[in-house]
Protein backbone atom coordinates (compact mmCIF):
# COMPACT_ATOMS: atom_id res chain seq x y z
CA UNK A 1 0.00 0.00 0.00
CA UNK A 2 2.74 2.48 0.70
CA UNK A 3 4.21 1.62 -2.53
CA UNK A 4 1.24 2.45 -4.16
CA UNK A 5 0.56 5.32 -2.16
CA UNK A 6 4.01 6.87 -3.01
CA UNK A 7 3.37 6.21 -6.92
CA UNK A 8 0.02 8.02 -6.38
CA UNK A 9 2.26 11.71 -4.83
CA UNK A 10 4.85 11.10 -7.55
CA UNK A 11 2.11 10.88 -10.23
CA UNK A 12 0.97 14.12 -8.73
CA UNK A 13 3.97 15.66 -8.25
CA UNK A 14 4.43 15.67 -11.73
CA UNK A 15 7.59 13.45 -11.38
CA UNK A 16 6.34 10.29 -13.01
CA UNK A 17 3.78 9.75 -15.72
CA UNK A 18 2.64 7.34 -18.86
CA UNK A 19 2.21 8.73 -22.16
CA UNK A 20 -1.17 8.17 -22.96
CA UNK A 21 -1.15 10.46 -25.84
CA UNK A 22 2.23 8.55 -27.61
CA UNK A 23 0.15 5.50 -27.49
CA UNK A 24 -3.08 6.72 -28.68
CA UNK A 25 -3.49 4.20 -31.82
CA UNK A 26 -3.23 1.26 -29.04
CA UNK A 27 -5.93 1.98 -26.76
CA UNK A 28 -8.07 3.51 -29.67
CA UNK A 29 -7.53 -0.44 -31.13
CA UNK A 30 -8.51 -1.35 -27.82
CA UNK A 31 -11.90 0.22 -27.51
CA UNK A 32 -12.52 -0.28 -31.53
CA UNK A 33 -12.17 -3.71 -30.60
CA UNK A 34 -14.31 -4.09 -27.54
CA UNK A 35 -17.24 -1.64 -29.24
CA UNK A 36 -16.71 -4.34 -32.19
CA UNK A 37 -17.22 -6.93 -29.76
CA UNK A 38 -20.15 -4.93 -27.98
CA UNK A 39 -22.31 -4.79 -31.38
CA UNK A 40 -22.19 -7.87 -32.25
CA UNK A 41 -23.31 -9.08 -29.41
CA UNK A 42 -26.06 -6.88 -29.65
CA UNK A 43 -26.81 -8.03 -33.14
CA UNK A 44 -26.68 -11.22 -32.40
CA UNK A 45 -28.33 -11.89 -29.35
CA UNK A 46 -30.03 -8.67 -28.89
CA UNK A 47 -31.62 -7.03 -25.90
CA UNK A 48 -33.51 -9.30 -23.10
CA UNK A 49 -35.93 -6.68 -23.09
CA UNK A 50 -38.02 -6.06 -19.58
CA UNK A 51 -41.76 -7.03 -19.13
CA UNK A 52 -42.15 -3.24 -18.62
CA UNK A 53 -40.89 -2.51 -22.50
CA UNK A 54 -42.97 -5.58 -24.21
CA UNK A 55 -45.94 -6.32 -21.79
CA UNK A 56 -47.00 -9.38 -20.00
CA UNK A 57 -47.61 -10.36 -16.10
CA UNK A 58 -45.48 -11.20 -13.02
CA UNK A 59 -46.77 -13.05 -10.31
CA UNK A 60 -45.34 -13.11 -7.33
CA UNK A 61 -46.32 -15.74 -4.46
CA UNK A 62 -46.97 -14.81 -0.79
CA UNK A 63 -46.17 -18.48 0.27
CA UNK A 64 -43.22 -20.42 -0.29
CA UNK A 65 -44.58 -23.15 -3.24
CA UNK A 66 -43.92 -26.87 -2.71
CA UNK A 67 -41.87 -27.25 -5.53
CA UNK A 68 -38.84 -26.31 -7.26
CA UNK A 69 -38.01 -23.09 -9.45
CA UNK A 70 -37.14 -25.29 -12.34
CA UNK A 71 -40.67 -26.96 -12.12
CA UNK A 72 -42.32 -23.58 -11.64
CA UNK A 73 -40.76 -22.62 -14.97
CA UNK A 74 -42.16 -25.82 -16.89
CA UNK A 75 -45.50 -25.04 -15.14
CA UNK A 76 -45.71 -21.21 -16.30
CA UNK A 77 -44.56 -22.28 -20.22
CA UNK A 78 -46.93 -25.13 -20.39
CA UNK A 79 -50.09 -22.69 -18.76
CA UNK A 80 -48.96 -19.89 -20.68
CA UNK A 81 -47.54 -20.91 -24.01
CA UNK A 82 -44.95 -18.53 -23.61
CA UNK A 83 -41.05 -17.94 -22.16
CA UNK A 84 -41.06 -17.56 -18.82
CA UNK A 85 -38.57 -16.32 -16.20
CA UNK A 86 -38.82 -17.52 -12.68
CA UNK A 87 -36.39 -16.19 -10.06
CA UNK A 88 -36.37 -17.67 -6.37
CA UNK A 89 -36.68 -14.76 -3.92
CA UNK A 90 -34.94 -14.70 -0.38
CA UNK A 91 -37.26 -15.61 1.65
CA UNK A 92 -38.39 -18.82 -0.28
CA UNK A 93 -40.95 -17.28 -2.64
CA UNK A 94 -41.09 -16.74 -6.33
CA UNK A 95 -41.53 -14.23 -8.94
CA UNK A 96 -42.72 -15.39 -12.48
CA UNK A 97 -42.67 -13.31 -15.32
CA UNK A 98 -44.03 -14.33 -18.67
CA UNK A 99 -44.31 -12.19 -21.21
CA UNK A 100 -47.28 -10.84 -23.94
CA UNK A 101 -49.39 -12.10 -22.05
CA UNK A 102 -53.38 -10.69 -22.36
CA UNK A 103 -55.66 -9.96 -19.02
CA UNK A 104 -57.47 -13.64 -20.30
CA UNK A 105 -54.63 -15.75 -20.32
CA UNK A 106 -52.97 -13.87 -17.19
CA UNK A 107 -55.96 -15.27 -15.29
CA UNK A 108 -55.77 -18.56 -16.33
CA UNK A 109 -52.01 -18.87 -16.11
CA UNK A 110 -53.17 -17.94 -12.46
CA UNK A 111 -55.25 -20.32 -12.00
CA UNK A 112 -52.75 -23.18 -13.36
CA UNK A 113 -49.92 -22.20 -11.26
CA UNK A 114 -52.19 -22.23 -7.86
CA UNK A 115 -52.46 -25.69 -8.64
CA UNK A 116 -48.99 -26.70 -9.96
CA UNK A 117 -47.45 -24.78 -6.86
CA UNK A 118 -49.81 -26.10 -4.39
CA UNK A 119 -50.58 -22.72 -2.66
CA UNK A 120 -54.16 -20.59 -3.02
CA UNK A 121 -54.95 -18.26 -5.51
CA UNK A 122 -55.21 -15.59 -2.91
CA UNK A 123 -51.56 -16.40 -2.01
CA UNK A 124 -50.16 -15.39 -5.38
CA UNK A 125 -49.97 -11.48 -6.56
CA UNK A 126 -50.82 -10.48 -10.32
CA UNK A 127 -49.31 -7.26 -12.03
CA UNK A 128 -50.90 -6.71 -15.53
CA UNK A 129 -48.54 -4.33 -18.09
CA UNK A 130 -49.63 -3.52 -21.47
CA UNK A 131 -47.06 -2.90 -24.71
CA UNK A 132 -48.33 0.52 -24.92
CA UNK A 133 -46.92 1.69 -21.78
CA UNK A 134 -43.69 0.35 -22.30
CA UNK A 135 -43.29 1.84 -25.41
CA UNK A 136 -43.84 5.19 -23.99
CA UNK A 137 -41.34 4.15 -21.63
CA UNK A 138 -38.96 3.42 -24.43
CA UNK A 139 -39.82 6.14 -26.81
CA UNK A 140 -39.25 8.80 -23.59
CA UNK A 141 -35.88 7.49 -22.72
CA UNK A 142 -34.33 7.85 -26.33
CA UNK A 143 -36.07 11.52 -26.49
CA UNK A 144 -34.16 12.29 -22.67
CA UNK A 145 -30.94 10.58 -23.94
CA UNK A 146 -31.10 12.90 -27.12
CA UNK A 147 -31.77 16.09 -25.63
CA UNK A 148 -28.87 15.62 -23.04
CA UNK A 149 -26.12 15.10 -26.10
CA UNK A 150 -27.43 17.40 -27.55
CA UNK A 151 -26.71 19.65 -24.32
CA UNK A 152 -23.78 18.36 -23.39
CA UNK A 153 -22.42 19.07 -27.16
CA UNK A 154 -23.60 22.91 -26.78
CA UNK A 155 -22.53 23.25 -23.27
CA UNK A 156 -18.91 22.09 -23.76
CA UNK A 157 -18.91 23.47 -27.42
CA UNK A 158 -19.50 27.13 -25.14
CA UNK A 159 -17.29 26.69 -22.07
CA UNK A 160 -14.17 24.98 -23.77
CA UNK A 161 -14.40 24.20 -27.60
CA UNK A 162 -15.71 22.58 -30.50
CA UNK A 163 -13.04 19.98 -30.67
CA UNK A 164 -13.86 18.86 -26.75
CA UNK A 165 -17.61 18.73 -27.13
CA UNK A 166 -16.87 16.34 -30.38
CA UNK A 167 -14.51 13.86 -28.28
CA UNK A 168 -16.82 14.19 -25.32
CA UNK A 169 -19.54 13.57 -27.48
CA UNK A 170 -17.55 9.94 -29.30
CA UNK A 171 -16.32 9.27 -25.57
CA UNK A 172 -20.27 9.13 -24.46
CA UNK A 173 -21.85 7.23 -27.30
CA UNK A 174 -18.61 5.02 -26.77
CA UNK A 175 -19.70 4.05 -23.12
CA UNK A 176 -23.33 3.67 -23.60
CA UNK A 177 -22.50 0.98 -26.79
CA UNK A 178 -20.10 -1.05 -24.33
CA UNK A 179 -22.91 -0.84 -21.63
CA UNK A 180 -25.51 -2.45 -23.62
CA UNK A 181 -23.43 -4.48 -25.47
CA UNK A 182 -22.70 -5.77 -22.07
CA UNK A 183 -26.55 -6.30 -21.18
CA UNK A 184 -27.09 -8.17 -24.32
CA UNK A 185 -23.65 -10.45 -23.51
CA UNK A 186 -24.71 -11.33 -20.36
CA UNK A 187 -28.48 -11.81 -20.92
CA UNK A 188 -29.34 -9.14 -18.38
CA UNK A 189 -33.35 -7.80 -18.19
CA UNK A 190 -33.13 -4.51 -19.36
CA UNK A 191 -36.00 -2.63 -17.03
CA UNK A 192 -36.93 0.97 -16.70
CA UNK A 193 -33.99 0.72 -13.43
CA UNK A 194 -31.68 -0.40 -16.62
CA UNK A 195 -32.55 2.32 -18.23
CA UNK A 196 -32.23 4.84 -15.37
CA UNK A 197 -28.48 3.05 -14.42
CA UNK A 198 -27.31 4.25 -18.40
CA UNK A 199 -28.55 7.96 -17.95
CA UNK A 200 -27.03 8.09 -14.75
CA UNK A 201 -23.45 6.58 -15.81
CA UNK A 202 -23.37 10.03 -18.89
CA UNK A 203 -22.66 12.31 -15.63
CA UNK A 204 -19.69 10.31 -14.43
CA UNK A 205 -18.57 9.88 -17.42
CA UNK A 206 -18.55 13.85 -18.23
CA UNK A 207 -17.11 14.64 -14.85
CA UNK A 208 -13.86 12.90 -15.40
CA UNK A 209 -13.68 14.26 -18.63
CA UNK A 210 -14.41 17.68 -17.98
CA UNK A 211 -11.89 17.66 -15.05
CA UNK A 212 -9.22 16.60 -17.84
CA UNK A 213 -10.30 19.39 -20.49
CA UNK A 214 -10.59 21.89 -17.17
CA UNK A 215 -6.92 21.27 -16.30
CA UNK A 216 -5.94 21.33 -20.89
CA UNK A 217 -7.29 24.49 -21.09
CA UNK A 218 -5.43 26.42 -18.11
CA UNK A 219 -2.78 24.51 -19.44
CA UNK A 220 -2.56 25.66 -23.00
CA UNK A 221 -2.90 29.01 -22.23
CA UNK A 222 -0.68 30.89 -24.74
CA UNK A 223 1.17 28.18 -25.39
CA UNK A 224 1.82 29.32 -29.05
CA UNK A 225 4.19 32.03 -27.31
CA UNK A 226 6.61 29.15 -25.99
CA UNK A 227 8.61 26.24 -27.65
CA UNK A 228 9.45 23.51 -25.41
CA UNK A 229 5.74 21.64 -25.42
CA UNK A 230 3.11 20.74 -27.97
CA UNK A 231 0.28 20.42 -27.33
CA UNK A 232 -0.20 16.73 -27.55
CA UNK A 233 2.49 16.86 -24.65
CA UNK A 234 0.75 19.20 -22.42
CA UNK A 235 -2.07 17.47 -23.28
CA UNK A 236 -0.61 14.18 -21.48
CA UNK A 237 0.87 16.03 -18.88
CA UNK A 238 -3.00 17.44 -18.35
CA UNK A 239 -4.27 13.58 -18.25
CA UNK A 240 -1.42 12.96 -15.43
CA UNK A 241 -1.70 15.59 -13.66
CA UNK A 242 -5.77 14.68 -13.03
CA UNK A 243 -5.07 11.16 -13.09
CA UNK A 244 -4.87 10.56 -9.14
CA UNK A 245 -7.90 11.84 -8.72
CA UNK A 246 -9.71 10.21 -11.75
CA UNK A 247 -8.94 6.44 -10.26
CA UNK A 248 -9.66 7.71 -6.67
CA UNK A 249 -13.19 8.80 -7.52
CA UNK A 250 -13.88 6.19 -10.18
CA UNK A 251 -12.88 3.21 -6.78
CA UNK A 252 -14.85 5.15 -4.77
CA UNK A 253 -17.88 4.97 -7.21
CA UNK A 254 -17.61 1.64 -8.07
CA UNK A 255 -17.02 -0.04 -4.33
CA UNK A 256 -20.65 0.78 -3.44
CA UNK A 257 -22.02 -0.75 -7.21
CA UNK A 258 -20.08 -3.43 -7.01
CA UNK A 259 -21.73 -4.35 -4.05
CA UNK A 260 -24.90 -4.50 -5.04
CA UNK A 261 -24.20 -6.27 -8.12
CA UNK A 262 -21.67 -8.64 -6.25
CA UNK A 263 -23.36 -9.72 -3.36
CA UNK A 264 -26.90 -8.44 -3.35
CA UNK A 265 -27.37 -9.73 -7.18
CA UNK A 266 -25.13 -12.36 -6.80
CA UNK A 267 -24.62 -13.56 -3.22
CA UNK A 268 -27.93 -12.81 -1.92
CA UNK A 269 -29.73 -13.46 -4.82
CA UNK A 270 -32.09 -10.19 -5.00
CA UNK A 271 -31.95 -9.99 -8.86
CA UNK A 272 -33.67 -6.93 -9.18
CA UNK A 273 -30.61 -5.16 -8.02
CA UNK A 274 -28.43 -6.29 -11.55
CA UNK A 275 -31.19 -4.44 -13.49
CA UNK A 276 -29.53 -1.06 -12.51
CA UNK A 277 -26.33 -2.17 -11.12
CA UNK A 278 -24.54 -4.13 -13.95
CA UNK A 279 -25.24 -0.88 -16.11
CA UNK A 280 -23.39 1.63 -13.43
CA UNK A 281 -20.78 -0.64 -12.90
CA UNK A 282 -19.49 -1.43 -16.23
CA UNK A 283 -20.67 2.50 -17.45
CA UNK A 284 -18.81 4.21 -14.61
CA UNK A 285 -15.35 1.50 -15.54
CA UNK A 286 -16.27 2.54 -19.59
CA UNK A 287 -16.94 6.40 -18.20
CA UNK A 288 -13.04 6.37 -16.07
CA UNK A 289 -11.59 4.49 -19.19
CA UNK A 290 -12.81 6.53 -22.11
CA UNK A 291 -12.02 9.78 -20.33
CA UNK A 292 -8.49 8.91 -20.12
CA UNK A 293 -7.81 7.01 -23.31
CA UNK A 294 -10.37 8.09 -25.67
CA UNK A 295 -11.49 12.04 -25.07
CA UNK A 296 -8.28 13.63 -24.53
CA UNK A 297 -6.28 12.10 -26.92
CA UNK A 298 -8.36 12.71 -29.44
CA UNK A 299 -8.62 16.32 -28.73
CA UNK A 300 -5.05 16.58 -28.95
CA UNK A 301 -5.50 14.80 -32.44
CA UNK A 302 -8.06 16.95 -33.73
CA UNK A 303 -6.18 20.04 -32.12
CA UNK A 304 -2.85 19.22 -33.47
CA UNK A 305 -4.90 19.71 -37.16
CA UNK A 306 -4.46 23.02 -36.60
CA UNK A 307 -2.07 25.35 -38.39
CA UNK A 308 -1.14 27.06 -35.53
CA UNK A 309 -0.44 23.62 -33.89
CA UNK A 310 1.21 22.44 -36.88
CA UNK A 311 3.65 25.54 -36.82
CA UNK A 312 4.42 24.91 -33.43
CA UNK A 313 4.82 21.77 -33.04
CA UNK A 314 7.69 22.38 -36.43
CA UNK A 315 9.15 24.91 -34.40
CA UNK A 316 9.62 23.24 -31.33
CA UNK A 317 11.03 19.81 -33.65
CA UNK A 318 13.31 22.01 -34.93
CA UNK A 319 14.90 23.68 -31.44
CA UNK A 320 15.14 20.15 -30.15
CA UNK A 321 16.94 19.50 -33.55
CA UNK A 322 19.48 22.13 -33.06
CA UNK A 323 19.70 21.54 -29.66
CA UNK A 324 20.54 18.26 -30.01
CA UNK A 325 23.57 18.70 -32.55
CA UNK A 326 25.16 21.36 -30.24
CA UNK A 327 24.66 19.07 -27.50
CA UNK A 328 23.13 21.76 -25.12
CA UNK A 329 19.96 20.32 -23.29
CA UNK A 330 17.97 24.60 -23.75
CA UNK A 331 17.17 25.23 -19.78
CA UNK A 332 17.41 28.87 -19.94
CA UNK A 333 15.01 29.05 -23.09
CA UNK A 334 12.59 26.30 -21.35
CA UNK A 335 12.44 28.60 -18.19
CA UNK A 336 11.39 31.39 -20.20
CA UNK A 337 8.69 29.48 -22.10
CA UNK A 338 7.56 27.97 -18.71
CA UNK A 339 6.58 31.56 -17.53
CA UNK A 340 4.97 32.46 -20.82
CA UNK A 341 2.51 29.53 -21.01
CA UNK A 342 1.92 29.98 -17.25
CA UNK A 343 2.34 26.47 -15.98
CA UNK A 344 2.64 26.34 -12.72
CA UNK A 345 0.36 23.87 -10.84
CA UNK A 346 0.55 20.03 -9.80
CA UNK A 347 -2.63 19.39 -11.55
CA UNK A 348 -0.95 20.75 -15.11
CA UNK A 349 2.73 19.18 -14.32
CA UNK A 350 2.57 15.83 -14.92
CA UNK A 351 5.77 14.58 -16.87
CA UNK A 352 5.88 13.12 -20.37
CA UNK A 353 7.43 10.00 -20.78
CA UNK A 354 9.71 9.66 -23.60
CA UNK A 355 10.63 13.12 -23.03
CA UNK A 356 14.14 13.68 -22.26
CA UNK A 357 15.33 13.22 -18.99
CA UNK A 358 16.10 15.97 -16.28
CA UNK A 359 19.61 17.02 -16.01
CA UNK A 360 21.27 15.44 -12.81
CA UNK A 361 20.83 17.40 -9.48
CA UNK A 362 17.12 18.49 -10.68
CA UNK A 363 14.60 17.54 -8.24
CA UNK A 364 11.59 18.92 -9.89
CA UNK A 365 10.13 19.31 -13.50
CA UNK A 366 10.30 23.00 -13.97
CA UNK A 367 6.47 23.12 -13.80
CA UNK A 368 6.21 21.88 -10.37
CA UNK A 369 8.93 24.56 -8.84
CA UNK A 370 7.11 26.62 -6.24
Amino acid sequence: MSRLGNLGARLYRGEVGYDFIGNRKIWYGVSILITITAIVGLAVSGLNMGIEFKGGAVFTTDEKPKISVSQAHESAVEASGHEAIVQGLGDGNMRIQITEVDTATANAVKTQLSDDLGIPESKINADLVGPSWGEQIANKAWTGLGIFMVLVVVYLAIAFEWRMAIAALVALIHDITITVGVYALVGFEVTPGTVIGLLTILGYSLYDTVVVFDSLKESTVGITRQTRWTYSEIANRSINGTLVRSINTTVVALLPVAGLLFIGGGVLGAGMLNDISLSLFVGLAAGAYSSIFIATPLVADLKERDPQMKALKKRILAKRAAAAAKGEDGEDDDRDDERELGAGTPETAGAVVGQRERPRGQGRTPGNRR
